[in-house]
């Protein structure tokens, strides 16, 4: 039995956003943008049946659900902004924004820079093992 029968797929980040409603689409477009402008050489796709943007290796995904946006920046991503992440909720890799509430664009934005960073760096010392 296939358990994802129910769920929706989609093959753009603009279908994945059409279907939410009106307020939080204009959050994710606000969101999708801000990610675009710190990192405007990244790749838009779908990737985990999320919004996911590329640049040397996934940077972040996005998601909405019933209550909330999760960010997925990655374990490094989030392990570089520990202190200020410490008010949303979260795990290792991801961080969760409420619904209803102006998210932190400023701190996306340098989370994503970061994460252009990193996956620069870890493809320059991929590309220098093993001679």
């Amino acid at each position: 039995m296939d358990t994802n029968a129910d769920k929706p797929t989609f093959a753009t980040i603009d279908e994945y956003i059409s279907l939410f409603p009106a307020e939080v689409q204009q959050t994710l477009q606000t969101l999708r943008g801000v990610i675009l402008d710190a990192a405007p050489e990244a790749v838009e796709k779908i990737s985990y049946q999320m919004p996911t943007f590329a640049q040397q290796g996934n940077l972040v995904h996005f998601a909405a659900y019933k209550n909330h946006i999760g960010f997925y920046p990655g374990a490094s991503g989030v392990a570089a902004f520990k202190e200020e992440l410490s008010g949303y909720k979260g795990a290792k890799g991801s961080v969760q924004f409420p619904i209803g509430q102006p998210l932190p664009y400023e701190l996306i934005s340098r989370i994503v820079k970061f994460r252009v960073a990193d996956n620069a760096k870890r493809g320059e010392n991929k590309g220098r093992k093993k001679k």
